[in-house]
C-alpha cells in the first residue's frame, strides 16, 4: 500500500480504466507467483467510491450503466435490521422488512440470506433471536418460520446460533446450527430430514462430529462443504455423507467456505485483519489476500465468493462495505458502502454480513 488514506478508508477514488486514471492498489500478502491474474469481463462496471462525507459530497457510489451483478446484489446489512437488493449503480431495488413484514411483536436483524432456486424467496437467518425465516419476495413477508423466537435449544424446532441457511431446490432448509454442532435439513413442514454431526459433540472428527460448523454450502450433485470454527478446518461431504477430503485452513477463525471453479477452497478469516484464502483440496495455499493496514485492510469478512472470472465478491463487515475485488492484484474493483462509515443512508451500510448474487429477473427492474 503506498499510503494510508482517510480515516474513512477512502481518500482516493478508484477510477475506471477507461477514463484513464489509476490507484496504487493494497498488496495481497503471500500472492502465488505462479497464480494466473484475473482479468475482469466488465472493466466498466468499476464504480468511482465514495468519498468521505461533507459539503456537497455524495454518499453513494457513482451510476455505472452495466456492471457484474445483472441481476443486483443481495446484502444482509446486519447493522440496519434489513436486507436491500442493490443494482450495479448503488441504486436500492428492493429492501426488507416493510410494515407488515413481520410476524407480530418479532424484530429482524439477519446475518445471512440467500435466493431460493426458484426465485420466488429467500431464506434468512437470524443467530441472535435463535430463527430462520422465509420471506416471500413480491409480498415482503415471513411466510415460514424455524425456530423459537428467542430462545436457545436442541430439541426438535429449536436452534443454538444458527448460521447459513441455505434454501434447496426440494424446498428443504440447510442450516448450520453452531452452538449444536451439526448441521441439519430441515423439511417445509418443520421436520429434521436429515443431520451431519451429533448434537451437542463439538469435536472435529467428520463425519460423525464437527467442531462449531458455522458454514454448510451446498454443492452440485447433493455435497456439501462444511467449514468448522474448531479446527479450523474445511470438510467437503458427498452425496452420501462421506468426506471427500478435510483439511486444516491458514486462518485464525475460518467463515463460510465456497468451491471456486476449480474445486479449490475459497475461506475467509474472520479476524481484524481479515483475508481471503484459497487453497487447493489437499490445503496447498493458492493466495491470500490480507493487507495488514490501509484502506485494502479487511475487519472481519464473513464471507467471500468465487466468481467464474476470478475475482471474489466478500462482505467486510467491520469497514461496512462489500467488494469485488482481484484477489492476484489487488484491485477493487466495485464497492457498495462507505468504508469505516457505517449508516442506513444512500449508498451506506452497517456490518454487513452476507450477500447473495441474484439472476435477472427476480427483482423488478433488474
Amino acid at each position: 500500500m503506498v499510503g494510508r488514506l482517510s480515516a474513512l478508508g477512502v481518500a482516493a477514488a478508484i477510477l475506471l480504466a477507461s477514463c484513464g486514471g489509476t490507484t496504487a492498489p493494497p498488496t495481497p500478502t503471500a500472492p502465488t507467483p505462479t497464480a494466473p491474474p484475473a482479468t475482469s469481463a466488465f472493466p466498466s462496471a468499476a464504480t468511482v467510491l465514495a468519498s468521505p462525507p461533507g459539503p456537497g459530497r455524495s454518499l453513494a457510489p457513482s451510476p455505472t450503466p452495466a456492471g457484474p451483478f445483472p441481476g443486483g446484489l443481495l446484502i444482509a446489512d446486519r447493522g440496519n435490521d434489513r436486507l436491500i437488493v442493490v443494482d450495479n449503480a448503488g441504486h436500492v431495488m428492493w429492501r426488507f422488512p416493510v410494515a407488515g413484514s413481520l410476524p407480530a411483536g418479532q424484530a429482524f436483524s439477519a446475518d445471512d440470506a440467500f435466493i431460493a432456486p426458484d426465485g420466488r424467496t429467500i431464506t434468512a437467518n437470524d443467530e441472535d433471536l435463535e430463527v430462520v425465516v422465509r420471506i416471500d419476495i413480491a409480498t415482503r413477508k415471513v411466510i415460514w418460520e424455524y425456530g423459537h423466537y428467542g430462545v436457545v435449544g436442541s430439541a426438535p424446532g429449536y436452534l443454538h446460533t444458527p448460521d447459513d441457511a441455505y434454501p434447496l431446490a426440494n424446498g428443504d432448509v440447510l442450516v448450520a446450527d453452531i452452538g449444536n454442532c451439526r448441521v441439519i435439513e430441515i423439511a417445509p413442514d418443520k421436520q429434521i430430514v436429515r443431520q451431519w454431526g451429533r448434537t451437542g459433540v463439538c469435536v472435529d472428527h467428520p463425519p460423525e462430529t464437527y467442531g462449531e460448523p458455522n458454514g454448510d454450502t451446498p454443492l452440485p450433485g447433493g455435497g456439501l462443504l462444511i467449514t468448522e470454527i474448531r479446527g479450523p478446518r474445511v470438510v467437503r461431504l458427498d452425496a452420501a455423507g462421506h468426506v471427500v477430503f478435510s483439511i486444516r485452513v491458514p486462518v485464525a477463525y475460518p467463515s463460510d467456505a465456497q468451491l471456486d471453479a476449480q474445486g479449490n477452497v475459497v475461506v475467509s478469516d474472520y479476524s481484524n485483519p481479515g483475508a481471503v484464502v484459497a487453497v487447493t483440496p489437499s490445503g496447498t495455499l493458492l493466495w491470500r489476500y490480507g493487507p495488514l493496514s490501509g484502506a485494502g485492510r479487511l475487519d472481519h469478512p464473513s464471507l467471500a465468493v468465487p466468481r467464474a472470472d476470478g475475482t471474489v465478491v466478500l462482505n467486510d463487515d467491520f469497514r461496512d462495505r462489500v467488494l469485488l475485488l482481484d484477489p492476484h492484484s489487488g484491485r477493487v474493483l466495485w464497492q457498495y458502502g462507505v468504508t469505516d462509515h457505517p449508516g442506513s443512508g444512500q449508498g451506506q451500510l452497517s456490518i454487513p454480513d452476507g450477500l447473495d448474487q441474484l439472476p435477472p429477473g427476480v427483482i423488478p427492474g433488474l
